[in-house]
């Protein structure tokens, strides 16, 4: 957004100004966003395990069979999976929550929750689009966009580096692999920016 902004126009204040409401149009965006697809999820695991509920308490016999056909399809013979299947399903406090997770692959009580993911979406948002607008903010003049492309650049570099972390990939391909991708997006917005600067 700023490199698309200040492909259109110089004025710091434009820019400035342009970045806060980017960052909180798109802070509060991604917050919602993020809220209504774990909200919908969680309400559609919910709804499943309601159904689960539902169909053990009136066919529990066929509940204990589809239990026992899941532990022999993992290698237990028919009578060891039936005998472990009832003897399983036969505590009711716990029946619901083994079917869930056997059954639909759902842990009850770790759903998800919408408040924490919209939270954690808003300021994962916010704490991204600071830093390239952080030099225009503390008014290094001239240097701002060279400073604000430095600072994503090494950010963006850091963001790939750490995935590898999570991935087993080489850090300094996983850094410049995001750093080019970045590069790439920064460089069309500027253009775009340019293009419609020149019109206007």
């Amino acid at each position: 957004l700023i490199l698309g902004v200040v492909g259109a126009s110089s004025n710091a204040s434009f820019v400035i100004l342009s970045g806060i409401a980017g960052l909180g149009a798109g802070a509060f965006s991604m917050a919602a966003g993020e809220y209504i697809s774990m909200r919908s999820q969680r309400e559609l695991f919910e709804y499943q395990i309601a159904l689960e509920k539902a169909e053990f308490e009136q066919y529990p016999e066929e509940e204990i069979q589809e239990l026992s056909m899941i532990y022999q399809a993992r290698g237990l013979d028919k009578t060891d999976a039936d005998v472990f299947a009832r003897k399983l399903l036969s505590n009711e406090e716990h029946a619901l929550d083994i079917l869930a997770r056997e059954e639909l692959g759902l842990n009850p009580n770790e759903l998800g929750s919408p408040w924490s993911a919209a939270i954690s979406s808003f300021f994962s948002f916010v704490i991204g689009a600071l830093v390239p607008l952080l030099p225009f903010l503390f008014h290094a003049g001239e240097f701002s966009i060279s400073i604000s492309i430095a600072l994503t650049g090494l950010a963006l570099f850091g963001v790939g580096s750490v995935l590898s972390l999570y991935t087993g990939r080489n850090a300094l391909l996983s850094g410049f692999r995001m750093l080019m991708i970045g590069a790439f997006a920064g460089l069309a917005t500027f253009g775009i920016g340019r293009m419609v600067g020149v019109h206007i």
